[in-house]
């Protein structure tokens, strides 16, 4: 009789949160569209890279742009790392993209070009682990596979007026049984993404809007009127500010860039040449004395950066750039090599001309 009670309140959870997302979904490009029963594979695959730590509204575009780019598996899998860099320029995190890539080129020579769809086999290609094999397992094949986002996480917490910290690796396997637990017989894709939807339009880290949520009447924290105290905010830790001094050298049209090393932030994509605040300068012979013209804030999750931008010419020949890292390149041409962002910042600042 228990066990009777559970199925039919856990079948009324999921037909109250289908329905409302039937009704109050997003229209998003990576989602199924007409009669198709399942959103295309590919898509899936890129959108749940590029969501991962950025938010829906900021990846809508980068996905447009992508996808004309690199509109199958196989057109990414033969692409050169630069040309992908680039066409996620601007997006950060930039190892997801040399991740996908990597992924990509595995689909091709060990599947045939056939994104798997048993989650199992998604979480030995590059770059997809528990959550992400979940969802492409689910939302493009259909498979019984659960997931666990922040999203996911915030709802489960308030549905069963979980107060713990959900980082504790005990705590995150007891939400990950919980997800599967509530899974439905079918829509198991349209239920996950509905979980995900729900959290991110209603039940929200800060004030959630309870009183119009679909499962208020399944959930506990809702009844106990704790719902906005769970999770407990965390405490954030000190971001460190790392300074940089960047010099934008001229040589008649042209300009000096340099490649940053293959490993750590940024890697491989390219840069005006750039030091530590502390870093003895090394600029090539007979150079302009530099002059500041102005200043570039960026801001990550772990860290902040400052740097302060310098203007100089060098005069006679370009052969200081003599290895394959430092090239001369005009501002146009930069269109061309993917920058981190806050060098796309100081091309503006250049194109401006107003220092």
């Amino acid at each position: 009789m228990i066990r009777h009670r559970m199925l039919l309140r856990r079948a009324d959870f999921s037909r109250r949160l289908l329905k409302w997302y039937d009704r109050s979904h997003r229209d998003l490009p990576w989602r199924a569209c007409g009669d198709a029963p399942h959103p295309l594979p590919y898509h899936v695959l890129v959108s749940e890279f590029m969501l991962q730590q950025t938010q829906v509204a900021t990846v809508i575009p980068y996905f447009h742009r992508f996808m004309e780019r690199f509109p199958s598996i196989a057109d990414l899998a033969a692409a050169e790392e630069q040309d992908v860099l680039r066409h996620w320029q601007g997006l950060g995190y930039y190892a997801r993209a040399r991740n996908l890539l990597r992924c990509a080129r595995q689909i091709v020579s060990d599947h045939g070009g056939e994104l798997p769809g048993d989650a199992a086999q998604l979480q030995i290609l590059a770059g997809i682990g528990r959550y992400t094999a979940g969802a492409i397992s689910s939302l493009a094949f259909g498979r019984r596979a659960p997931i666990l986002d922040a999203n996911v996480t915030r709802v489960l917490l308030r549905l069963d007026k979980i107060e713990s910290d959900p980082r504790d690796s005990a705590m995150k396997e007891r939400l990950w049984q919980r997800a599967e637990e509530i899974l439905p017989r079918r829509r198991i894709g349209d239920f996950n993404s509905a979980l995900m939807e729900l959290g991110a339009l209603i039940c929200t880290p800060r004030s959630p809007q309870c009183l119009v949520c679909p499962v208020r009447a399944h959930c506990e924290a809702f009844v106990a009127g704790i719902a906005e105290r769970i999770p407990a905010p965390r405490k954030k830790p000190p971001v460190p500010l790392l300074r940089r001094r960047t010099f934008c050298i001229q040589h008649r049209d042209r300009w000096l860039i340099e490649q940053r090393p293959a490993t750590g932030r940024w890697a491989g994509m390219w840069q005006f040449i750039t030091l530590p605040a502390d870093a003895a300068v090394a600029l090539p012979s007979k150079t302009t004395t530099p002059k500041v013209i102005g200043s570039v804030s960026h801001t990550l999750t772990h860290r902040r950066y400052e740097f302060e931008v310098f203007y100089c010419r060098a005069r006679g020949s370009r052969s200081s750039a003599k290895n394959d890292s430092r090239r001369w390149v005009d501002l146009a041409e930069l269109g061309k090599y993917p920058l981190p962002r806050p060098h796309l910042t100081m091309v503006a600042m250049l194109n401006a001309g107003d220092w």
